[in-house]
């Protein structure tokens, strides 16, 4: 296949890394020093104190990639605009487009029987933009369980994990699906396709949408807010308003709270991507981990407390180091 991995950060870096050591023609939308040390130097990855350089295509410019089969957006929500900006040039008559991003997908609710596909998530994609760019026909979600890092520009560190779930809006999966996840099988990745992919993005939303914040408020690395009793019972508390939102609307995480912890327990000391970012000084990603849950929560009208006072200090504290527009 032809595969186009739009943003070649930490996760989109290493999956078009691992891809290019496939027999797939693999190509990466990237920009900056980044792209530079790209073109220079090759893709390089570091797992467990090896490393290894790829050489592919690289541009900043996805007209020059041309169209694809396959186009992996692994960006943050905060630039997504910019992707339905560019995206075109890539897409052919039966590109699919894999969305592997955290927090709620602008999608969200176009395959739900809640609001029976009437509703759209108004706070992500408040102009209709991504939803005409990317439609939904072609999505295929991707929830990623693994952790990796960009410690200097073309390097990607694999930190931990190798699991990619993958399936179309409403369970709805179609051929498109499989081939993906055997591309992503074959390039190493424990890959796997899901029955409701809704779902499976509800689960990983109960770690980020309260982990993820409270580092950036904190500055502190998961063990030690778990370790903390008082942080620990805010977190417990955000999760349990995040499984009634989900439940509410016909999506449930069927995950105990406790059970959330000791999964994130025993991967230690770890930072959250949004601290690594808040330490970098890049955007924050409160948008589609926090204001497009609560906007979940409205539409399902659930009262969430915890997870609104979560949102606004995440907010304020962004705003006031200029990580949060």
């Amino acid at each position: 296949m032809k595969i186009c991995i739009y943003g070649a950060g930490a996760v989109g870096g290493l999956i078009a890394g691992r891809l290019a050591q496939t027999s797939h023609e693999v190509s990466v939308v990237a920009r900056g020093a980044h792209l530079t040390a790209i073109l220079r130097d090759g893709l390089r990855i570091v797992a467990e104190e090896r490393q290894s350089a790829t050489r592919l295509r690289a541009n900043n410019d996805p007209e020059k990639l041309g169209p694809q089969d396959c186009v992996i957006v692994a960006v943050k929500g905060q630039s997504l605009p910019e992707v339905a900006a560019g995206i075109a040039p890539l897409l052919g008559e039966d590109t699919s487009i894999v969305t592997a991003m955290n927090g709620v997908p602008w999608w969200f609710f176009d395959r739900l029987a809640f609001g029976g596909g009437k509703l759209r998530m108004e706070t992500l994609d408040p102009d209709g933009k991504l939803s005409a760019a990317m439609p939904t026909d072609r999505i295929v979600g991707c929830v990623v369980h693994l952790a990796a890092s960009t410690p200097e520009p073309g390097l990607i560190r694999h930190n931990m994990g190798k699991r990619l779930i993958l399936g179309e809006p409403g369970g709805r999966n179609t051929a498109r699906t499989q081939v993906i996840v055997e591309a992503l099988k074959g390039a190493g990745f424990e890959a796997e396709a899901s029955g409701f992919i809704e779902k499976d993005f509800w689960v990983k939303l109960l770690g980020n949408v309260s982990f993820n914040p409270v580092s950036a408020l904190t500055l502190a690395t998961a063990n030690r807010m778990i370790a903390d009793d008082y942080v620990k019972a805010y977190m417990v508390a955000v999760m349990r308003e995040c499984l009634a939102i989900g439940r509410a609307v016909g999506v449930d995480a069927d995950i105990d709270p406790e059970a959330r912890m000791d999964m994130a327990r025993r991967l230690g000391a770890f930072k959250t991507s949004m601290l690594q970012d808040m330490e970098a000084g890049k955007r924050l990603e409160i948008d589609g981990l926090l204001t497009g849950t609560l906007e979940v929560a409205k539409k399902a009208g659930v009262a969430a407390p915890f997870t609104e006072s979560l949102a606004g200090l995440a907010r304020l504290r962004a705003e006031s180091t200029g990580q949060y527009p």
